[in-house]
């Protein structure tokens, strides 16, 4: 006799997943939404591994719970037609409900208005999105067309399935249009000329016909540059920018610039006109129009914000809420006689989380900068003071950027933080100043650092390390285990906006830029008097090796000079010292953040450059870690210990390294005359060195690389690189050649 197989899972078992499935697939679909609607903002201002992580795995959990859910559905209506009158119950309301809930599968597979794209590939993918749109749309008419004709909640279906499929076309539009051929296309469609000339000719011949005395005048290029020079001037906004300004402004370069992401050219004019723009402008100002402009290149790309933004978009969003509102109406009327309790109970939820959904999507619209630009987009665009309009405008912005709007961001951000407190580290505080830079919730406004000497003084033991390097998950875990989050603060702001504008003020014309767009340490060290003698480290030396030399160097004068050394220096002059020596540090590591986790942004290590630099990484790490088996282990102590014994190996980075520490502490030491007051500040050459060097980083990053840091809390060397470009720096700026202006002159 043959001998039957036991079954693996128990009967019971395989009855309680047929009740269940559908309904805890639902629940979990409804679940994954409401967990997106509330993380998704916030990836644009955090940058803590974990969130970002779970914001991903949601994503991808959520369309892949809800087309599982459709299967069941699928599976469920053809149960159904196959047993009727199973158990005695009405099956014709069970396909009912059962279509009814597939129309709310379409709503959730749109998700949220604030993630269409995780990241910058995703749009290019907008052809499967279209796909998955026709199915859908197939597979809901198969499930409703199965509960005809004795469906009772048709009319509902039919609502809800109007508001899925609307928002599905958006969706798909909104990939569309940023998928990186038609974003482009479009932006060339925008690149017309001030004056038409084919138009102004046809003007000339018609005047000519009519017997009136015309001409056509070409007008030479410098000419035109000399002129845009002078209107530029004259309509730059001088003073401090308003609130209203900002948004205004901050569109208006992003309508100009947006073209940077498909490697558009601009001309002398554009250039002049940004440069004397952010020239008359305070940093706070410069930043907070920066800080606009990246955002709503993020809501372009990686939201649905373009497509539900102005009058047809807020008309779409209304009619989708009533058709929830009135789906919602006609259930509650709806006799429940024959439904589950669970079945009812769920459908609810359905419903209700619909409408939530809808009303945070219109609160969301009515709350961003699209919203202050379609009433007033143009800042040329002025009111009267005392006006309807203008009262609105002010009273929204106010409660935005001070009232109950930014109560209730900052309540969401500090409750998802809250929930993650454990595993995200909080940002040190700073002991110099409470004031931290724009708190306007755009970017993350936090600066990750990682730490050479601490990290080899830390590192895992070996067996451990050669295990996870060999499954690739080094430095992933390096990102988590070693970066620490720094706050962006005002003095840093500052600082490297007052570098930029004096190096702006220099360069007047292209060539100049281009100059100071290759320094990378140099150009500071020639034009400040006493500190040539330190080129060698940056011409003798690859970039990225004299990143690692100069982190190094910083390391070991930020450890030899505690804020007790300083103790007889006068009190303006040591706190004036303290903020660019805590300048020089932090941006020291993030550099070696950037250099070492973020080398996609660095365009300059790219394929073997990469290598090489991930070698002599290693090997200057493995060296200063033999420093903590004959001291404390403590970083001061380590340094302490290197700038003594590291002068044997002279081939070695760490012996450039101490080389360049000595003689940047010799050197602030030249000048007898002033005491304990040194002439020459290290900390000062070391702060603007490191500016000069972020900049290179960020004017020769690649544009994409930059964009995509938009949606992952932002990134410094993002709003430098933006800022460089408005400042005139960067190779899409070229001179006029081909561009010639023609003018008509009419006589009587």
């Amino acid at each position: 006799m043959r001998r039957m197989m036991l079954d693996p899972v128990p009967l019971k078992w395989k009855k309680l997943w047929d009740t269940c499935d559908l309904r805890s697939f639902m629940l979990l679909s409804l679940s994954l939404q409401t967990f997106l609607i509330i993380v998704a903002p916030l990836r644009k201002r955090t940058k803590s591994n974990l969130i970002i992580m779970l914001l991903w795995s949601a994503y991808l959990l959520a369309d892949w719970a809800a087309n599982f859910a459709v299967g069941l559905i699928m599976k469920g209506q053809g149960d159904s037609s196959d047993n009727p009158g199973k158990k005695g119950r009405d099956t014709s309301e069970d396909a009912g409900l059962l279509a009814f809930w597939a129309s709310f599968i379409l709503v959730h597979l749109v998700g949220p208005d604030t993630i269409t794209a995780f990241s910058l590939e995703d749009n290019e993918l907008w052809p499967r999105h279209l796909f998955g749109l026709v199915f859908q749309f197939l597979s809901a008419v198969y499930v409703f067309i199965l509960s005809l004709p004795h469906n009772g909640l048709w009319i509902p279906t039919l609502l809800v399935f109007f508001n899925g499929m609307l928002k599905y076309i958006e969706k798909t539009r909104s990939f569309y249009l940023a998928s990186a051929d038609i974003f482009k296309s479009s932006m060339l469609k925008k690149a017309n000329p001030d004056i038409n000339a084919s138009k102004l000719i046809d003007m000339h011949n018609t005047m000519k016909e009519a017997k009136m005395p015309a001409k056509i005048e070409v007008i030479p290029d410098q000419e035109i540059v000399t002129i845009s020079r002078v209107i530029s001037a004259n309509k730059t906004k001088k003073g401090i920018l308003t609130e209203l300004e900002v948004v205004q402004y901050g569109y208006q370069f992003y309508e100009k610039f947006i073209g940077l992401i498909v490697d558009m050219i601009y001309g002398e004019k554009e250039r002049h006109q940004s440069r004397d723009f952010f020239l008359n402008r305070t940093a706070n100002d410069a930043f907070k129009v920066i800080e606009v402009e990246l955002n709503l290149i993020h809501e372009v790309l990686f939201t649905k914000f373009p497509m539900v933004h102005g009058k047809n978009g807020a008309i779409r969003r209304l009619l989708c809420l009533v058709t929830v509102c009135l789906a919602i109406t006609l259930f509650l009327l709806k006799s429940k006689t024959n439904f589950r309790e669970a079945d009812v109970r769920i459908t609810y939820c359905l419903l209700f989380g619909a409408l939530v959904f809808d009303l945070i999507s219109l609160f969301m619209i009515f709350s961003s900068d699209w919203t202050i630009i379609a009433l007033r987009g143009s800042p040329d665009d002025v009111p009267p003071h005392n006006s309807l309009k203008n009262k609105i405008i002010t009273l929204f912005l106010k409660l935005k950027t001070e009232g109950i709007l930014k109560v209730i961001r900052a309540f969401t951000s500090e409750l998802v933080n809250h929930v993650f407190s454990l595993c995200i580290q909080d940002p040190k505080s700073n002991t110099e100043s409470n004031q931290y830079a724009n708190r306007n919730g755009r970017w993350s406004e936090t600066i990750s650092t990682f730490n050479l000497i601490n990290y080899s003084l830390h590192r895992r033991h070996q067996s451990l390390e050669k295990v996870l390097n060999n499954l690739g998950f080094t430095r992933f875990l390096d990102g988590i285990s070693y970066v620490e989050p720094e706050e962006f603060t005002v003095y840093l702001r500052d600082f490297i906006f007052d570098e930029l504008r004096a190096k702006s003020e220099f360069a007047d014309d292209l060539e100049e830029a281009k100059e100071i767009n290759s320094a990378r340490g140099n150009w500071v060290l020639r034009v400040e008097a006493g500190w040539d003698s330190l080129l060698k480290y940056v011409f003798e030396v690859d970039y990225d090796q004299s990143l690692i030399v100069w982190h190094i160097a910083t390391n070991l004068c930020y450890h030899k000079e505690d804020d007790n050394g300083m103790h007889n220096t006068s009190s303006k002059k040591k706190h004036n010292t303290s903020s660019k020596r805590n300048i020089a540090k932090l941006l020291s590591d993030y550099m070696m953040f950037l250099l070492y986790l973020q080398p996609n942004i660095m365009s300059t290590l790219e394929g073997v450059a990469h290598i090489r630099f991930l070698y002599t990484f290693t090997e200057v790490s493995a060296q200063i870690q033999r420093f903590s088996e004959i001291t404390d282990s403590k970083p001061r102590s380590v340094c302490e210990e290197i700038l003594k014994t590291s002068r044997t190996n002279v081939n070695s980075l760490l012996f450039e390294s101490c080389s360049l520490a000595n003689q940047l502490i010799e050197i602030s030491k030249k000048d007898p005359k002033s005491g304990n007051d040194p002439k020459l500040d290290k900390w000062e050459i070391l702060s603007k060195v490191w500016v000069e060097m972020l900049c290179y980083a960020a004017i020769n990053s690649r544009v994409n690389t930059q964009v995509a840091q938009v949606s992952k809390g932002g990134e410094l060397i993002t709003i430098v690189w933006l800022l460089m470009t408005h400042f005139g720096f960067g190779d899409q700026f070229q001179p006029n050649k081909h561009n010639k202006r023609v003018k008509l002159h009419v006589g009587k």
